[in-house]
């Protein structure tokens, strides 16, 4: 039986499409493949659209690549309709702009809110997905695809004795839409990721005293956000198909993030220092200013010891600057960091550092946090702690394949999947953004719309040729991890303990997981597979 009489076979409540998420990537999917005829619901655990911008409300939170890029391309009227005021968006006008793509396209009728999926399981037999939620509801689907987001899972420390605690805490990734009143109030926060550098100067401005517990300091360059000029605006819409097609041939998937074509050791140090200071608080400015900065250690110590130079110049007490400077991982390793005067925080007269690699974390306590040396009383705590990420957030859907293999268990060593996209032995289920892929070293919104539209077009070869089952072959999936490996081999990406390893989660397997040869590299192997025939994968009819 063909994939066209799904309908039929299985019935009203059934769909031929399941998406998992309703960010900028589940609700692409859904306009797409709505558009291509196919049946479609999509779940989402949260009360609206927008994904990463719906749940991440923490003050401070904003994009950190040029709003005018981190924007959807697929449709032209929509990108010259919608006008953003700043250069860099923050969460309450991404959410609004997510809201109005719902309403522009008619997406919420095929969206089931505040529903989490707690199963997945595909039956062989009839080559469909069973799909649990938390709601009671179980469906099937001949399509399963998780637009759940890489940073979606959120990780909260194991502290003994948080729920002691008299005040409030939260994470950040799960801000209260009300907000909640910081006004003099003694405010912790852990973790000094791009999170943390985001809300610490937002949170040191209300509050009567700011503490923040750093484990490892990060390289962050400021984004030199201000209103977008109209002129800028304008010049950018008349020439939006141009940028978008030269967007996606780059490393980055962004015009405004291409690395010169130089070496940092090219040139003699006066001029290298010259121009760094030129590309200080430039978008990607410092990290584009050569072509060698994350595969030469020498090249990238240049870079790393100019930002550690720009501290010791901003932060004004000589120890405070030398705690904030980074010095055992390369910069560009690890996420960088945008921020709006986070160093500059550092000088205000309530704001403490704290040093928890020297001084660890023992205990939350019920009047606030206690390290090995002292104990700091707190009304407020927040955790800046990130995410279990891009494998998280598929592991808490309990997704069972072939025989009965969980997901978690094939991955129990590391992720494996072929172009990020798929995993053998587990038919018709398609990620996007997934371990393998560009994911979270790209424009998202350039990743997300490449990946939309490569399974939506396998999806509709696969209705055309009769096709109910696809599945990545084990040979492509072992080459294709092995790829990715050797590319990340090459660079200096494994010299940090990073999220990008699953660092940050205890027990988590070491394994590098995105994909560093760069969206435009991607792209085209991808094209080249869909071109083949889908090469790679096995179509079953």
């Amino acid at each position: 039986m063909s994939c066209k009489d799904t309908r039929e076979r299985v019935g009203a409540l059934d769909f031929d499409v399941v998406v998992v998420g309703a960010g900028f990537a589940g609700m692409y999917m859904l306009h797409r493949l709505r558009g291509m005829g196919f049946s479609v619901r999509v779940f989402e655990r949260g009360g609206g659209v927008g994904g990463t911008w719906y749940w991440n409300r923490y003050p401070g939170a904003r994009v950190d690549g040029p709003s005018m890029q981190y924007s959807y391309s697929f449709s032209p009227e929509l990108e010259q309709e919608w006008r953003w005021t700043e250069h860099f968006a923050a969460q309450p006008e991404l959410e609004r702009y997510a809201n109005h793509v719902a309403d522009r396209f008619g997406l919420r009728r095929d969206i089931q809110f505040d529903t989490a999926v707690t199963s997945a399981t595909w039956d062989d037999t009839q080559q469909l997905w069973s799909i649990g939620t938390g709601r009671g509801d179980t469906v099937t689907a001949r399509w399963f695809v998780a637009a759940t987001g890489c940073l979606s899972a959120t990780n909260v420390p194991g502290f003994p004795g948080l729920d002691t605690f008299k005040g409030r805490w939260l994470h950040t990734s799960r801000w209260p839409k009300e907000g909640i009143d910081l006004l003099g109030k003694r405010i912790g926060i852990v973790g000094t990721g791009s999170t943390g550098i985001q809300a610490i100067p937002e949170l040191a401005a209300e509050a009567a005293h700011l503490y923040v517990f750093q484990r490892t300091p990060a390289y962050s360059l400021p984004s030199d956000n201000r209103p977008l000029e109209p002129e800028f605006e304008q010049d950018w819409k008349r020439r939006y198909r141009e940028l978008r097609q030269a967007a996606r041939k780059t490393w980055f998937g962004s015009v405004a993030f291409v690395a010169a074509e130089r070496s940092a050791l090219e040139v003699p140090e006066d001029e290298r220092d010259r121009i760094y200071e030129a590309a200080w608080g430039k978008y990607g400015g410092v990290l584009t200013a050569f072509n060698d900065l994350t595969v030469n250690e020498a090249a990238n110590e240049t870079a790393s010891e100019f930002v550690r130079k720009k501290i010791r110049q901003i932060v004004k007490d000589p120890g405070v600057a030398e705690k904030l400077s980074p010095r055992d991982y390369p910069i560009a390793t690890k996420r960088i960091c945008i921020d709006n005067g986070y160093y500059e925080t550092f000088n205000r007269p309530n704001v403490t550092l704290v040093d928890v690699k020297a001084d660890p974390i023992q205990a939350i306590t019920p009047t606030g946090l206690r390290t090995a040396n002292a104990a700091y009383d707190l009304d407020v705590l927040v955790f800046a702690t990130g995410f279990d990420a891009m494998t998280g957030p598929l592991f808490r859907m309990n997704i069972t394949g072939r025989n009965g293999v969980k997901l978690q268990d094939k991955w129990a060593a590391g992720p494996r999947t072929y172009l990020g996209l798929a995993t053998e032995g587990f038919p018709n289920l398609f990620i996007i953004a997934g371990p393998g892929s560009p994911s979270v070293l790209s424009n998202m919104m350039v990743s997300i719309e490449q990946h939309v539209e490569w399974i939506s077009n396998l999806l509709d070869h696969a209705r055309n040729t009769g096709t109910d089952a696809v599945e990545a072959k084990r040979d492509a999936e072992d080459a294709w991890v092995d790829h990715v490996n050797a590319v990340a081999d090459d660079t200096l990406y494994r010299r940090a303990n990073s999220w990008y390893v699953g660092a940050n989660i205890p027990g988590k397997p070491r394994v590098f997981m995105p994909y560093v040869a760069g969206v435009g590299t991607y792209r085209e192997r991808c094209d080249a597979v869909a071109a083949a025939g889908y090469d790679g994968f096995r179509l079953q009819s």
